[in-house]
């Protein structure tokens, strides 16, 4: 059969000693969906004063369309790592989002129209390392601590 090239919305290019996986398309996709194709690309992927907000007199969203957006995020994960908490801090707002809370998930869309030819790239060699990084604030934020 060959390689693999492409499986459920997961680009692979293979060479020797190196694969890369990308979802490039599927970001693609999204920001279509979400007419943000044509947005301003963001640095970073999310707000910096997030721990400040306070959504309480904010206007509802429609749930179902803010599903669909988490979700589509969610999947996006799989190849781009540097989203995953941010995609976490919205998706804890399922039930009630707000405005806030959709322009929080819209600014992380913004984010992924700057990434979109990321992914990971793995690589046959002796030298391996994994590295790992945090930025603990030791429950600094009044919002989930």
């Amino acid at each position: 059969m060959g390689l693999m090239h492409y499986f459920l919305w997961l680009e692979v290019w293979q060479k020797n000693g190196e694969i890369f996986l990308g979802q490039g398309r599927y970001a693609t996709k999204i920001l279509k969906r979400f007419r943000m194709q044509d947005c301003r690309p963001m640095a970073t992927p999310m707000i910096t004063n997030w721990k400040k907000i306070d959504a309480s007199g904010d206007k509802e969203v429609d749930p179902t369309l803010y599903k669909h957006l988490i979700g589509s995020l969610t999947y996006l994960v799989n190849t781009s790592p540097d989203i995953c908490f941010v995609v976490n801090t919205p998706s804890q707002f399922m039930v009630e989002p707000k405005r806030v809370h959709w322009v929080t998930a819209m600014h992380i869309l913004s984010y992924v129209r700057r990434t979109v030819g990321y992914g990971l790239k793995y690589s046959r060699g002796e030298d391996f390392r994994l590295n790992g990084f945090t930025d603990a604030d030791w429950a600094g934020s009044s919002v989930d601590q």
